[in-house]
């Protein structure tokens, strides 16, 4: 496997960036992105010499003060000014996996040279990179239009020697590590502020993550629930073939057939069933399940163009010999496909929880609760709460934020997107899933044990067996905290091929 990935012109792809931040692959510039960043350099410095009109955001103010006038003298203190100024994040920490996407994301779309940027600039973001050298981030502060302007204010600061890092596990003052490497503060040029501060780095790493995290949640929400309805001793035919061929929707004959293929050869399913027909949380599998695949894929699609876009302002054309002021940086496109995504997860856990509900009501043979002896125990009762109460913060969180805007900048901006707000939201949504699936695997698994001496599928017990490596079967009252957390972590072990 190649140890370093070269910045380009080449697309980036979702799987991409799973595999050069997950697998710890070393970034540097191509031949063609060095060319491309001296390039835009060279003609923005040799036009602020012959030029004295005001371009906004190089020797202008910045937002409703575009029309204030700097003198050339003060082009440098302007760009530091904006990096400092701008730098409002509170809240939460970013994680730092998501801040090493955004490191990555804003190289790459600094390197098509339409920025302006010096290339010591860019170098410094890659040595930042390779050596796991993250900016203390915040998730509130942007309002996802100007560019995601805190948050990258944040990333930015340590460039000069400003703000506060993570190195080894320890937060620290940026100028301490720059001097620990030997790095001088970089001396920001022309234009330099603001092209690392415009731009929608942070709503596309949170979406870039979330998306790595869907995929995954996606595949395990189809096992872990035909894992409940062997459980529940469902029936096989709502997965017949001919039945999604009338309704090709891509995700549900996706559902359907993965279906069958996890649930083929059990001897479960295919004993004679009492009931007539099963609950919708069982029979519609491929319908909810599907049009989450879908929603996913519309979703990568957005994102598959965000990341390989350049998105601060202004925008250089060596070419053309143009400078133009427009709205790259504005995060619409991103803001709704995130509360998209957000809904699309919202339901997996969703119909998930109902699973976990019917699993523990005592039908079909099972016992109430699914523990021996209930009254004395209590079993799976409170588990299923706990799946719910998230399911329902999921629905709150669910709500979009894209529909909304505040006027900001005096009036100047005044359509916003509120992509932040959407990119940290479903993040939470994400996590969320991830815990009401860990409970439902929790219960799914045990309701199993129930049909014994009969088998499920060879994967279905393969899959069981792994996860009793580390959840054993609950034969009387424990306390189930630990077998959810432990049920959660087993799941983010679990490693699936992503397709692009």
């Amino acid at each position: 496997m190649e140890t370093t990935h070269y910045i380009s012109s080449d697309l980036l792809s979702i799987d991409m960036i799973n595999e050069i931040v997950f697998q710890g692959k070393q970034l540097a510039l191509s031949e063609e992105a060095i060319v491309n960043i001296e390039k835009c350099r060279k003609y923005l410095d040799d036009k602020m010499k012959s030029n004295n009109d005001p371009i906004y955001g190089i020797n202008t103010g910045f937002g409703s003060l575009c029309n204030v006038k700097i003198s050339n003298e003060n082009l440098s203190k302007l760009q530091e000014n904006l990096v400092k100024s701008h730098a409002c994040g509170t809240g939460e920490e970013v994680p730092h996996e998501i801040v090493k996407i955004m490191l990555l994301l804003k190289i790459q779309s600094l390197s098509y040279g339409h920025s302006g940027v010096q290339l010591v600039t860019v170098q410094r973001l890659i040595d930042f990179y390779n050596n796991d050298i993250f900016p203390v981030i915040y998730t509130q502060g942007s309002l996802g239009a100007s560019g995601d302007l805190a948050p990258l204010a944040h990333l930015s600061l340590p460039l000069l020697g400003e703000g506060e890092v993570y190195l080894d596990g320890f937060r620290q003052p940026s100028s301490k590590v720059l001097a620990k490497f030997g790095w001088e503060p970089i001396v920001l040029q022309s234009k330099e502020g603001l092209a690392l501060l415009n731009g929608t780095q942070f709503m596309s790493a949170y979406g870039v993550y979330c998306l790595i995290k869907a995929e995954k949640i996606s595949y395990l929400a189809d096992v872990i629930s035909a894992v409940s309805l062997e459980g529940f001793d469902g029936r096989i035919e709502p997965f017949t073939d001919l039945i999604h061929l009338v309704r090709p929707h891509k995700g549900q004959v996706q559902t359907a057939e993965r279906m069958r293929d996890l649930l083929e050869d059990s001897e479960i399913i295919a004993q004679p069933k009492v009931h007539v027909q099963d609950p919708y949380s069982f029979r519609c599998i491929p319908q909810v399940h599907g049009a989450s695949k879908d929603t996913i894929d519309y979703v990568k699609k957005v994102f598959r163009t965000e990341i390989n876009s350049v998105t601060d302002n202004p925008n250089i054309f060596v070419g053309e010999d143009l400078i133009i002021s427009g709205g790259n940086f504005h995060g619409q496109p991103l803001a709704l496909a995130l509360d998209f995504l957000g809904i699309a997860l919202s339901e997996l856990g969703s119909i998930s929880e109902r699973r976990t509900y019917q699993l523990i009501s005592g039908l079909r043979g099972l016992p109430a609760f699914l523990v021996n002896d209930p009254g004395l125990n209590s079993g799976f009762m409170i588990p299923q709460y706990t799946a719910a109460s998230i399911a329902s913060q999921n629905k709150q969180l669910a709500t979009p934020a894209s529909i909304d805007s505040i006027v900001s900048s005096n009036g100047q901006e005044d359509h916003v997107s509120m992509g932040a707000n959407a990119a940290t939201k479903t993040l939470r949504i994400v996590e969320n899933v991830e815990r009401i699936l860990g409970i439902e695997l929790l219960n799914g698994s045990q309701a199993l044990e129930f049909r014994r001496p009969l088998q499920s599928s060879e994967f279905i017990e393969s899959f069981v067996k792994s996860y009793r490596e580390e959840v054993s079967f609950v034969s009387e009252d424990r306390i189930l905290h630990y077998d959810i957390e432990k049920s959660v972590a087993f799941l983010n072990s679990f490693q699936i091929e992503m397709e692009d």
